[in-house]
């Protein structure tokens, strides 16, 4: 097990990911540090869950190296790193219908489903219960998971992933399906969860700037699987940067903290 000297909690150094002869990655370098919230911007195809699972201890990179939480991948039992990373997926499969406080608890146990014979603490009961409020759901907390809205799940599976105290949290398109109130209350939550646990990273991966909460600190722009920028978030969300990011020309604004892009090919006149 090979420990780094440098404090960040995720690094990817010259990474290459090749299937079937396709470079779905290429030369990416990246490192996060701890209380760091990174946004992976790119259109569909980019590479970003790519990325999301190299840097989750998913995928082992073709070349290169990537570090998670000071381990190298290949020389660690990546299971066992798992544990230590949070990771929300609105795609959650689950079968049968527990409630909030069930879902939230499984995040001990990495299931989709509370285990037979485990029974958890009251100091756990009582963690999950205070995620809950955190993420607003303390109302809905006996609810069942076929009778939550997609944004009340995406919020309770944000509790889950909290759950195990993870020293980072992956976010892979939390806000896909929402419609607009929802994805305002998942913002929120978020930039809650972001100042109530100051020194979780995390990685939010969208291909919408309006999904983008106000707590974000850095930012990667990827395309075709090549890093184009990265780093302070106002350094790298810029006009000239986004447009080449989507090979498509867009005007680049923010107002309280929120993000915005609007074409910049000029509307033609309507005829008079």
């Amino acid at each position: 097990m090979t420990d780094r000297t440098d404090t960040a909690v995720l690094a990817a150094d010259s990474v290459d990911l090749v299937r079937g002869g396709r470079y779905l990655l290429r030369d990416v370098t990246l490192r996060i540090s701890p209380g760091e919230h990174w946004v992976l911007l790119g259109a569909n195809g980019a590479g970003k869950s790519t990325l999301l699972s190299l840097l989750g201890a998913v995928e082992h990179p073709t070349h290169g190296t990537v570090h998670v939480l000071g381990h190298q991948l290949g020389r660690v039992d990546m299971r066992e790193l798992r544990a230590h990373i949070g990771h929300v997926n609105p795609r959650h499969r689950l079968d049968a219908p527990l409630t909030v406080t069930d879902v939230v608890l499984t995040g001990l146990t990495s299931t989709p489903e509370i285990l037979a014979r485990w029974e958890p603490t009251q100091g756990q009961r009582d963690r999950a219960d205070s995620l809950i409020g955190l993420l607003g759901m303390t109302a809905r907390a006996d609810a069942r998971w076929p009778n939550l809205s997609q944004g009340e799940r995406g919020r309770a599976l944000i509790a889950r992933a909290l759950m195990p105290e993870p020293s980072v949290l992956l976010l892979d398109e939390p806000a896909t399906g929402l419609d607009v109130a929802a994805r305002e209350q998942l913002l929120t939550a978020l930039d809650v969860m972001r100042t109530e646990h100051p020194s979780v990273a995390s990685v939010l991966v969208t291909h919408h700037l309006e999904e983008i909460p106000t707590t974000t600190t850095h930012a990667a722009l990827l395309r075709d699987g090549q890093m184009l920028a990265a780093g302070p978030v106002s350094d790298v969300l810029t006009t000239s940067r986004v447009s080449e990011c989507f090979d498509h020309p867009v005007t680049i604004g923010r107002e309280h903290g929120r993000w915005t892009a609007r074409s910049g090919v000029p509307v033609a006149a309507a005829p008079g």
